[in-house]
């Protein structure tokens, strides 16, 4: 062997030896959908532990103002992955045909979107037939409002009138009694209500999941530029994602610490619950135990992708197939992360 390929050779080994250890750390740029609260502790668990460190990565997470801005963030090139809604994705795809770089999701976190309408008691709502001719409520970018037109066509809700405010006027406008219903996350807009002085037991939550409309959430993004140069690199944040996401199900209390270390204004009670909420009904939810955490069912993408084309009246109908890429997740063993049903 000459000298230069000696010296190649050495300086290959050891990279790989780097990338395998703790050493050299390929830096990673994420991007949340929301805020520092509650479910982010799924990703600042990882973390705050040293998964990530271990795993030979070096991982930055900011916080992001909507699902929507973190796929173009991701897509710009500003992050290498981040956390977004699925039909925000699907929706940057096909409006985006020419794009050169639009980001793939690469696991699958909240199974069933947490899109859903809410109300309350006293306005006589109880299932969404008694939305007919009501008025609802919320920002022209929420998840719920933007897929409301797949919901209605499953339950046949007919003429709602829409009224648009900035995200922190919703549920003050339903509680003052300036609309009938609202769509919103639901652990987050149930904890806004009680904040504003509504009890839980007020409140009429009708889950999209629980009423025909069984769309994806919320996935880990990447864009096409890391999974092509170093698929390696998204497989080890995906493995170390997944440790870290099933101590924060094992014991979400005690990962609300992570949260406070990134915004230490929060209300840890609340924000604990929240998280509760996000693992029990999206995270950890009967569909995610039949498919299998970080996984998809290849039919029911297909389903949202063509249900996600119309309600949303893309330029391009939606490709399911270049929307999804599932084959840097761990193995079976390292996805076995959901917490023991409750009964």
């Amino acid at each position: 062997m000459n000298k230069r390929a000696f010296i190649k050779t050495t300086a290959a080994l050891a990279l790989a030896a780097a990338f395998g250890g703790a050493h050299a750390q390929t830096p990673i740029k994420f991007q949340l959908d929301w805020r520092f609260e509650g479910p982010a502790a799924l990703f600042l668990q990882p973390a705050a532990k040293g998964h990530f460190k271990a795993a030979g990565l070096d991982v930055t997470i900011d916080s992001g103002n909507g699902s929507g801005g973190t796929v173009t963030r991701v897509a710009s090139g500003t992050y290498d992955m981040g956390f977004a809604d699925m039909a925000a994705l699907m929706e940057f795809h096909a409006n985006n045909p020419d794009a050169p770089n639009k980001p793939v999701a690469v696991m699958m976190v909240y199974n069933n979107t947490p899109a859903a309408v809410l109300t309350l008691k006293k306005n006589g709502i109880t299932k969404p037939a008694d939305l007919n001719g009501k008025k609802l409520g919320a920002p022209v970018f929420d998840a719920g409002r933007k897929a409301f037109p797949i919901f209605q066509k499953a339950n046949s809700v007919t003429n709602v009138a829409w009224t648009s405010m900035d995200p922190p006027l919703r549920e003050t406008m339903l509680v003052r009694g300036d609309i009938d219903a609202i769509t919103g996350f639901s652990f987050t807009s149930l904890l806004n209500l009680e904040a504003r002085g509504v009890k839980a037991e007020d409140v009429v939550i009708m889950p999209y999941a629980d009423y025909g409309v069984k769309l994806y959430g919320n996935v880990i993004i990447a864009s096409p530029k890391m999974i092509k140069d170093n698929p390696a690199a998204v497989k080890a944040f995906l493995t170390a994602f997944a440790k870290g996401a099933k101590e924060v199900m094992a014991n979400p209390a005690a990962s609300i610490d992570t949260v406070k270390a990134r915004d230490g204004i929060i209300n840890v009670p609340l924000e604990t619950r929240r998280l509760q909420l996000a693992i029990d009904s999206v995270v950890a939810s009967p569909d995610a135990r039949r498919e299998g955490f970080g996984q998809i069912n290849p039919g029911r993408m297909a389903l949202m992708a063509s249900q996600v084309s119309d309600a949303y009246g893309t330029k391009t109908r939606i490709d399911p197939a270049a929307v999804w890429n599932g084959s840097m997740l761990p193995s079976a063993a390292e996805l076995n992360v959901l917490p023991p049903a409750k009964k």
